[in-house]
């Protein structure tokens, strides 16, 4: 697969080898492996992940009652396949796995159900690092919960060496065994790291282990892998301010559809202008000059909403938007009267943790990876 930037792949290099260090961590990062359409590679990094992290767990679709029971003192790095099946709109009620997977992000959240034949409270063990790859964004508390990759179609050109399970296989578990024979003997070492981190707050414990990886492995590794969590970490923020903006033109669509009496459709011109018209809306300085089709277009283009020639009551012919095309977003990202969503305000500026730079504990040798600190040559 071709990742989507440098930092993704110093991302997912350092998950990889925090899974190793799991049983010492106090937060267990998500790996969200999203993207727009099949055929970005979702799967694959899965597959690479599968033959490389601390004790696999491999699953398509599954239950709480699944995941409750295998998780552990020593529990498994969940690797799921295909998760907008089970948070999609046609997955029916998965609460029970989202508030594992959430309360699963940090230590000591266990999850109490009646369990046996004597119908005891039992407290079933959630903490276990997941990745989970599917189409679209996951639900917004595991995204929160994430290093998030971005994938996208690879574009012709762009060469990749070929996966192979008879020889990719075998080469990807003896780096996994190398990794385990590094970090295993380091584990009380990095649980007691209190590494400086360039974030605060939820997005801090997500990267914590990957900077403690990277702290331990020296070289370049400690920039590189704050400078990673600073790009993605901003990116995401980015993410959210476009989704809030998607969210807030569909509702005031919906409030110009009901200002004409919900016709059933209408002139993208007539549209626009209703839309850049509202003074308390921020399409008249969306862009450089305002809304315009295009944006529009490219706005609505992931709700499954585009203009189409229609034909109105006078005869004549223009491009429009139908109002059945709004119907199903509406219900499921803007239900009911809703007030204008505020602005998105600026990302708060970063705050370095207390406590100083890792320690190597006295007469221990250096903790770099095998190999040296220049570590693997980088391929993409």
């Amino acid at each position: 697969m071709v990742l989507p930037s440098e930092e993704a792949l110093s991302a997912v290099t350092l998950w990889v080898a925090a899974s190793h260090i799991q049983p010492a961590l106090q937060h267990a990062p998500r790996l969200a492996v999203v993207g727009p359409t099949k055929g970005c590679g979702k799967s694959r990094v899965l597959d690479v992940l599968h033959e490389t992290v601390h004790q696999p767990m491999m699953t398509v679709n599954t239950s709480p009652a699944v995941v409750f029971r295998v998780i552990g003192k020593n529990p498994p790095t969940l690797l799921v396949d295909e998760a907008d099946t089970i948070f999609g709109p046609k997955a029916g009620d998965k609460e029970d796995l989202r508030g594992l997977l959430n309360a699963g992000h940090q230590r000591n959240r266990p999850a109490w159900r009646i369990s046996g034949p004597e119908h005891k409270p039992t407290a079933f063990p959630t903490f276990a690092m997941a990745a989970l790859a599917g189409i679209g964004d996951l639900p917004d508390t595991i995204m929160d919960r994430a290093v998030v990759l971005r994938m996208q179609k690879r574009k012709p050109g762009e060469r990749i060496a070929p996966f192979r399970s008879r020889y990719s296989v075998p080469e990807l578990n003896a780096l996994r065994d190398r990794l385990t024979a590094w970090l295993a003997p380091l584990r009380s070492t990095a649980g007691s790291l209190i590494p400086r981190m360039p974030v605060e707050d939820r997005a801090a414990d997500t990267w914590e282990p990957l900077v403690i990886v990277a702290d331990l492995a020296g070289g370049h590794w400690p920039s590189r892998a704050r400078a990673a969590c600073l790009a993605m970490t901003r990116n995401e923020v980015v993410q959210d301010e476009q989704t809030t903006l998607k969210t807030r033109l569909l509702r005031d669509i919906r409030r110009v559809f009901e200002q004409q009496g919900d016709t059933g459709a209408l002139r993208s011109h007539d549209l626009l202008a209703a839309l850049v018209q509202d003074a308390e809306a921020p399409w008249a300085e969306y862009g450089t000059k305002g809304l315009n089709a295009y944006h529009l277009a490219n706005l609505l283009r992931d709700f499954g909403i585009s203009p189409a020639n229609h034909r109105f009551e006078n005869g004549r012919q223009a491009k429009a938007y139908v109002r059945n095309q709004f119907l199903d977003a509406w219900a499921r990202y803007c239900p009911g009267p809703a007030p204008a969503a505020p602005a998105a305000s600026d990302a708060a500026p970063a705050r370095r943790a207390q406590g100083g730079p890792p320690i190597r504990p006295i007469g221990t040798p250096p903790v770099g990876p095998p190999g040296g600190p220049a570590g693997p040559r980088r391929t993409r």
